[in-house]
């Protein structure tokens, strides 16, 4: 292990540190990369991250690699298979909401021409980069991940409450909660 400073999330597992250290706070403005976070956000919701980082893999395999146009076909006997496979969180309802978020995604990106600049509209398309000195620091939800959500649900997404939102934000980058003595702090 190395001596580098990490935000304190992070540190009690090396799948947690190569997540941190690489992914996490970077900004994503492809649309394949902001749709696998997004529906992984979504299996996120009341489980820790660390379990769906876990499960990763499986996900990107059953969902045929986070391939949304494949997604927004699936049939009730793809959703059966999927609810049958071990390897992924096995929610009824979170791998219907894959399907509609899917469809939801498309919609969004005939609208605005990509989910990202959708997504990025928020902020003007820049990062919000937020100073904290601890954890304590770090919100759960802002009035932009409410905002967010609220328009969201308005397009037909599921399970994007507020704190999936905001965690989608840290995940893609919108939002860097790095904290300050953090070495992976861009």
């Amino acid at each position: 292990m190395d001596n580098k400073t990490r935000c304190g999330w992070c540190k009690a597992d090396p799948l947690y540190m190569e997540y941190h250290d690489t992914e996490w706070g970077k900004p994503v403005y492809d649309d394949d990369t902001l749709f696998e976070f997004l529906i992984l956000e979504t299996f996120q919701a009341g489980l820790s991250w660390i379990t769906i980082l876990r499960k990763r893999e499986h996900f990107r395999e059953a969902f045929d690699g986070f391939n949304y146009r494949k997604i927004a076909q699936y049939d009730q006997d793809k959703l059966e298979r999927l609810l049958e496979n071990p390897g992924i969180i096995r929610n009824r309802l979170k791998v219907q909401a894959a399907v509609s978020n899917a469809r939801a995604f498309m919609e969004v990106q005939n609208e605005f021409g990509s989910f990202s600049k959708y997504i990025w509209g928020f902020t003007g398309g820049k990062p919000i980069v937020n100073e904290p000195k601890s954890l304590q620091e770090v919100p759960a939800t802002t009035p932009l991940s409410d905002a967010i959500s609220k328009d969201m649900k308005k397009r037909g997404f599921k399970f994007v409450g507020s704190t999936v939102v905001y965690a989608h934000m840290q995940a893609t980058g919108m939002v860097n909660d790095h904290l300050v003595d953090c070495d992976f702090r861009h």
